[in-house]
């Protein structure tokens, strides 16, 4: 006589039971399977129970951000499809080693529906297909964020550096959706740090300049990652690339009044400059350390109110080279003519000829490195005022990931 087959129902549960999924009802029919039988008729000798399953997160309005769970007990999954309702996309996850637990690759994003179809094979043999949806709560807010370099290829020295829009608070789980890999075997380390302007950034450096020709991608794998209190959902993924170009530095001596231009570890260029001025008041001297050319911005507006000199200045200024946001640039400056090699008397600025800065504007590449020494220089630009990260040891550096 043909059996009957049993139609049930399996509660989706969260581990600590507090709110049922929605389900939606599924036929669980037993299968013949090692001593299982079935006969002419159809007729299907029970494998046994059928395993249970529980999926995380559950319910309306779960939170968002972490990943999709599926746990089988009584019995292994077999196979797992999450899909998101809008898109009908399913999620690439892994089956643990026992085949007891699915646990989706990437987070559950804000504001979706998800189906989750689990096919389960009981601990006596008996199959079964079991379904389950669910919704997370829509986003209060989202972050954005800003990347460099923009140019495809530059110097040695140009970090890979995330601006955020909104406040991060998680800083080692977002963090951990950021990976850098390069061509050439490098070391590296984030940092985070306040950007100039406030906001929270942070800064992948080699423990040593790069090589010459190292091709560079960035993927920031932050869609669905919660940054935190008043910082919002992420809701993309960013993915970004560069090469590093020949090695150039560049080496400031306002003792000497002198700019060397350095390519592959040789000078190819000795420039007379003037510096910053120490003499005491104002304070107009060049920063001392490591910058790096953040921009070649060519012809600018230059006024002494943006650096805090008053009247001073109110100037349209050729070749401009963009070192640090508080307004350090190497350019051109015929009105200091009578200085160049012999006084430092710029407000800040290292300056020279135009035919010099013409010529020396063509050679440098966004990401080279500016390192300033000599007495008549002040401090090192504090961390987040441009690119100042190798101003700092590889330990100290080190110390700045959320994760160290």
């Amino acid at each position: 006589m043909r059996s009957s087959r049993t139609r049930r129902r399996i509660s989706v549960r969260t581990a600590a039971a507090t709110a049922v999924a929605v389900l939606v009802p599924f036929a669980l029919t037993a299968c013949s399977s090692g001593s299982d039988s079935a006969d002419g008729k159809g007729t299907v000798k029970d494998g046994g129970k059928p395993a249970t399953v529980a999926v995380t997160p559950t319910g309306s309005g779960a939170k968002a951000g972490q990943p999709v769970q599926v746990t089988a007990s009584g019995g292994t999954l077999t196979s797992v499809s999450v899909t998101d309702g809008s898109t009908a996309k399913p999620l690439a996850g892994t089956l643990s080693k026992g085949g007891t637990v699915w646990t989706s690759d990437r987070k559950a994003l804000p504001g979706k529906t998800y189906k989750v179809t689990a096919e389960t094979k009981g601990a006596g043999g008996a199959k079964g297909t079991q379904q389950a949806s669910f919704s997370t709560a829509r986003a209060a807010k989202k972050n954005k964020l800003e990347l460099w370099p923009t140019a495809k290829t530059v110097g040695v020295a140009h970090p890979v550096s995330i601006v955020f829009d909104e406040p991060v608070a998680n800083k080692a789980e977002v963090e951990r959706q950021l990976k850098v890999t390069a061509s050439t075997k490098t070391e590296g380390s984030w940092g985070w740090m306040k950007h100039y302007d406030g906001r929270d950034r942070v800064d992948w450096r080699p423990r040593e300049y790069w090589k010459p020709g190292t091709q560079v991608r960035l993927q920031a794998l932050l869609n669905g990652t919660d940054s935190g209190a008043r910082g919002g959902f992420f809701a993309k993924d960013y993915d970004k690339s560069f090469t590093v170009g020949a090695h150039q530095e560049v080496k400031v001596d306002l003792d000497a009044k002198r700019l060397a231009f350095e390519r592959a570890g040789k000078p190819t260029r000795t420039i007379p400059i003037s510096g910053g001025d120490p003499a005491p008041g104002a304070d107009k001297r060049s920063w001392s350390g490591t910058s790096v050319l953040m921009a070649k911005a060519g012809t600018i507006r230059m006024t002494s109110q943006s650096v805090g000199l008053g009247d001073a200045y109110d100037k349209m200024v050729d070749y401009s080279m963009h070192l640090t946001y508080s307004g350090a640039y190497a350019h051109a400056a015929p009105w200091n003519a009578a200085y160049f090699g012999k006084a430092n008397k710029s407000s800040g600025c290292i300056g020279m000829s135009t035919a010099n800065a013409s010529s020396f504007y063509q050679d440098v590449q966004v990401g080279d490195p500016f390192t300033v020494t000599g007495k008549d220089a002040k401090s090192k630009a504090p961390l987040g005022n441009g690119y100042s990260n190798w101003n700092l040891s590889w330990q100290e550096w080190q110390k700045l990931s959320a994760l160290s």
